[in-house]
């Protein structure tokens, strides 16, 4: 039983590394600072805190292991919040402030033991990042 534990407790963070940093692969190619290793500790670290408030707190009466979950949330946005910038009028790095906030939430739902949502919100995040960016690029472009 502990060893099954432990084993599937490895196999959430490898995931979660995995699923990060292929979310992180779209802003290191277009050169953000901001890149797979940052979205990959991001998911790891939200899975693991995840994974410690559901079972290390599991049949705890005494202790709301929600509040984990929240702090997280918390965190990341503030995490968020030094990354986005004003810059000669513009507002930039919000949409790796997004990526980073969404991040963390797929590291959540592995952790949870949520795996096919945390697939499926990987691939839409992955969508939005690589073809909306260069569908707005090319509106941008047009407009012009």
């Amino acid at each position: 039983m502990f060893e099954q534990n432990i084993l599937r407790v490895f196999c959430q963070l490898i995931l979660a590394a995995l699923f990060g940093s292929l979310i992180g692969l779209e802003r290191r190619q277009i050169g953000k600072a901001a890149g797979m290793r940052t979205f990959a500790l991001v998911c790891v670290g939200a899975a693991l805190f995840t994974i410690l408030s559901y079972q290390g707190l599991a049949g705890s009466t005494q202790v709301d292991g929600t509040r984990i979950a929240s702090q997280i949330v918390i965190g990341i946005g503030f995490i968020g919040a030094g990354i986005v910038m004003h810059y000669r009028g513009h507002v930039r790095g919000l949409t790796t402030a997004a990526g980073i906030w969404a991040a963390a939430a797929v590291g959540m739902a592995i952790g949870f033991g949520m795996y096919l949502t945390s697939l499926v919100a990987t691939l839409l995040i992955l969508l939005i990042l690589f073809l909306l960016g260069r569908l707005e690029f090319k509106i941008k472009k047009s407009i012009k």
